[in-house]
């Protein structure tokens, strides 16, 4: 699954967020995820800014305020993404959140890292039964195996997102290799969820197994907003969709390096078969200075042969660049 996360990017206009549903429409990605802020029940005046890059809003709860959708909204953009065969996510940061994607009829939840051991918010997750990312860009081992253990007694589809929460994410950060750790201690289903702000680290996630594909996108890297800096632009988006899944296709795929039938043709085509370079006479030894090799095989002794015919007499003149076989050989 891909899935392309326009987040905030819509900086609470309800156009600019229906833009972005037809701009991913028709670039590969299987969903679109938002995330549903209601700022009375989630935040206080208290909470700080992540990136300090806003300057109409005095605090992080007003911000989450002002970029607020009514439930009706909500259900507009979801019904634009259905209309366009592709789903509608959302990342709930509050039980109110949660209620409201309920009456949206969401198929499933994603959980952002800051949440990932909040057991109050999984548990009314768990209580809907619906699948369930987990990011794990703030946990440990431990944390994570706390909260899946919690929220395996509900039994809700879990996948589990490798994530590391730096904005942007360096080459260093992306943890590729707690990839395949977190399949084999847990035993689920482990995605990817990107913040480089480049189309290289979820290709490289796909080449160590990822299976579900998360990235902030943006209409510009040059637009206002705390999560540009770790986006990939629209444009990117069909770039990255078609390399994830021609990897994953060919991941699917192994090569039997032992199986060269379907070669057959072309080795007889680039093929080399022995000839002579120069002029030689019947009588005369071959060495190794007289040899040469040209296509097509078949048409001569086999290159692969060439120490058995050293030291061999010719029965017969050659012209420069014959082939030379067998029957010329005594």
């Amino acid at each position: 699954m891909i899935i392309a996360e326009i987040g905030l990017s819509h900086d609470g206009s309800l156009g600019t967020a229906h833009s972005y549903i037809d701009a991913l429409a028709n670039s590969g990605a299987d969903a679109i995820k938002f995330q549903t802020h209601i700022a009375d029940a989630e935040s206080s005046d208290f909470e700080p800014f992540r990136v300090n890059f806003s300057k109409q809003d005095k605090t992080r709860q007003q911000y989450w305020k002002r970029t607020e959708f009514t439930i009706e909204q909500w259900m507009g953009l979801k019904k634009h993404c259905e209309d366009l065969n592709i789903e509608f996510i959302s990342t709930p940061s509050s039980i109110s959140a949660v209620e409201l994607l309920e009456k949206l009829n969401v198929a499933r939840f994603k959980v952002g890292s800051g949440d990932t051991s909040n057991l109050l918010l999984l548990k009314r997750l768990g209580k809907t039964r619906k699948p369930i990312l987990l990011s794990s860009g703030m946990s440990s081992f431990e944390e994570l195996e706390t909260s899946i253990v919690f929220l395996r007694k509900f039994g809700n589809p879990l996948t589990i997102m490798q994530c590391t929460s730096k904005y942007p994410t360096g080459p260093k950060d992306w943890g590729l290799n707690v990839i395949q750790e977190l399949k084999n201690r847990f035993e689920l289903p482990v995605g990817f969820s990107d913040h480089s702000g480049t189309i290289y680290a979820s290709l490289a996630a796909a080449v160590m197994g990822a299976e579900v594909f998360e990235f902030h996108v943006v209409f510009d890297k040059r637009q206002f907003g705390p999560d540009v800096s770790s986006s990939i632009t629209i444009d990117q988006v069909k770039i990255l969709t078609e390399g994830i899944k021609a990897i994953q296709t060919a991941m699917n795929n192994p090569l039997n390096k032992n199986n060269i039938s379907q070669c057959e043709d072309l080795k007889k085509m680039f093929g080399k078969s022995l000839s002579v370079n120069k002029n030689k006479k019947a009588g005369e030894i071959i060495k190794f200075e007289d040899l040469e090799s040209k296509k097509p095989s078949e048409y001569g002794i086999s290159a692969i042969e060439f120490e058995k015919v050293i030291g061999k007499t010719l029965n017969k003149n050659l012209a420069k660049w014959s082939f030379l076989n067998w029957e010329d050989l005594d």
